[in-house]
C-alpha cells in the first residue's frame, strides 16, 4: 500500500484504489463471506466509518470490484491477424491468465455465483459480459465467413460455448490448458 510522507494512507484516488484492491483480495481469499466493509477499511488503515465517503454502500464497492477485474479482459483479443489467428491469441492470453492469475478468477466467479442472488448484480455484470459476447460472436462470425470454423458451428452458440468453458476452467486451472486447447480444436476447421 502507497503511503504519504508521514505514514498516513494514501487519499483520493489512490484510497479509492487501494480500497479496490483490498475489497478484491478479500473475495479472493475468503468470497463474499470474508468480504467486510470494516476489514477493507483496514486494510488499507482507514478508519471503517471513512470507507463510506468513498462507497456508500457495500453494494457499490462490490461493482467497483466487478469494473476492476472486467477491466483486466479488455486487451485480451490481439488486434491484427485473421480472425482465427485472433481467437487463438484470445484463448491462449484467457489460458495465461487462469494459470497465472487464480485469484483473478476466484473473484469472478464469487461475483458469478453472488449475480444468481442479487439480481442489480446480474444486470451489471451481464452488461460488462455483453461487450466480450458480442467480440467473440463477431470473431467467429468472420472465421465462419473465411472458412475457418468447424462445421456446424453457429458464431452466437459458440461465443456461449467460449464464455461457459472458460468459466468452467477457471475452476479447475490445473486442466485449463487441455481444456482451452480442446475448445480451439472443436471451434476451428483444421
Amino acid at each position: 500500500m502507497a503511503t504519504t510522507r508521514r505514514g498516513r494512507p494514501p487519499g483520493g484516488p489512490e484510497r479509492w484504489n487501494a480500497l479496490v484492491q483490498a475489497a478484491y483480495r478479500c473475495l479472493a481469499e475468503g468470497g463474499f463471506e470474508r468480504l467486510r466493509m470494516r476489514d477493507v477499511a483496514a486494510q488499507v488503515g482507514i478508519d471503517h466509518s471513512s470507507i463510506h465517503h468513498h462507497f456508500p454502500t457495500k453494494q457499490d464497492l462490490v461493482i467497483a470490484v466487478v469494473d476492476h477485474t472486467t477491466r483486466q479482459f479488455w486487451s485480451t483479443t490481439p488486434p491484427e491477424g485473421s480472425a482465427v489467428e485472433r481467437l487463438r491469441g484470445h484463448l491462449a492470453t484467457l489460458r495465461q491468465k487462469i494459470v497465472g492469475q487464480p485469484e483473478l478468477h476466484i473473484v469472478l466467479r464469487e461475483l458469478d455465483l453472488r449475480a444468481r442472488r442479487d439480481p442489480e448484480l446480474r444486470e451489471i455484470i451481464a452488461g460488462r459480459e455483453e461487450g466480450w459476447r458480442n467480440s467473440l460472436r463477431t470473431l467467429l462470425t468472420d472465421a465462419a465467413a473465411a472458412g475457418a470454423l468447424a462445421p456446424g458451428v453457429d458464431p452466437a452458440t459458440g461465443a456461449e460455448l467460449v464464455i461457459a468453458t472458460v468459466k468452467g476452467a477457471s475452476l479447475a486451472s490445473d486442466r485449463a490448458d487441455d481444456v482451452l486447447e480442446l475448445l480451439e480444436r472443436l471451434l476451428i476447421r483444421t
